[in-house]
């Protein structure tokens, strides 16, 4: 049924795995369409809670480059969809009807880690790696800063987004990214209990917990996406963006320009 990733039913638990290991789970235009359809089939199903999950050894490290490519060649409305489609995949996971449990079986970075984060729970293997590297290509993780900054604080948000520094699983969990940490032959079984928890309560108490959490902050959320679309969609157009991206395939320093349009 999918691509780039896989389904599975087992009772109330919907298991979904990013399934492209060998590009270390990163985010295609086609995952981006297959997770939100698999999140739609997650919802209408009879499952009470989901586990995310990535095949090998990433959990998912970010943008695939190919996307990131044609990132760089396409129009300014075309930057502005993409943007959006993003931006809606993110707010999808924040607001989620259903308990979703990450469980973050290597890397995840940029987008990648976007998604680890923003799952009600947050299972990590020590191995683990968290970052939002998108300043050190010229990149902006704009979208991914508007639930950051509401999840451990501007302080922490500025120096993680502002220095694309790389995070163990301690650290992650110590600033607030990570739930609990869980030695890599557990994690999928420690997922399964978590989730066995959930399932004891009330499914009508998880549902409207969970959109108690998220109602009081909806409106200023998609306000700040609003923005963050937009900035998301200019700095493509950038001459740092640009040179950033073909330093990255080339290996080699970026030589920066500085042109903030």
């Amino acid at each position: 049924m999918y691509e780039t990733l896989t389904l599975e039913f087992a009772g109330e638990i919907a298991s979904l795995t990013f399934n492209r290991p060998e590009k270390r789970n990163a985010i295609s235009a086609k995952m981006l369409c297959e997770l939100q359809s698999a999140l739609d089939n997650i919802e209408k199903s009879h499952s009470r809670v989901a586990i995310l999950t990535g095949a090998g050894k990433a959990f998912s490290a970010g943008m695939d480059l190919e996307m990131l490519s044609a990132i760089a060649r396409q129009s300014p409305s075309d930057n502005m969809d993409d943007s959006r489609k993003m931006a809606r995949m993110f707010r999808r996971i924040w607001s989620f009807s259903k308990p979703l449990i990450a469980a973050v079986n290597g890397a995840a970075l940029a987008g990648g880690c976007g998604i680890a984060t923003l799952c009600d729970f947050t299972l990590a293997v020590p191995e683990a790696k968290f970052g939002y590297t998108e300043v050190k290509i010229g990149f902006l993780p704009a979208i991914v800063s508007v639930f950051l900054t509401r999840q451990i604080g501007e302080k922490r948000a500025r120096d993680l987004l502002l220095t694309g520094r790389v995070l163990d699983a301690a650290e992650a969990r110590e600033i607030g990214l990570v739930t609990e940490i869980v030695p890599a032959e557990r994690l999928m079984d420690r997922a399964r209990e978590l989730a066995g928890v959930l399932i004891e309560a009330s499914p009508s108490s998880l549902t409207r917990a969970k959109r108690l959490l998220t109602s009081a902050a909806a409106a200023s959320v998609d306000a700040d996406l609003e923005r963050a679309v937009l900035e998301n969609a200019r700095i493509r157009c950038t001459p740092d963006f640009k040179e950033g991206l073909a330093s990255f395939l080339e290996k080699r320093k970026p030589i920066w320009r500085g042109d903030s349009e």
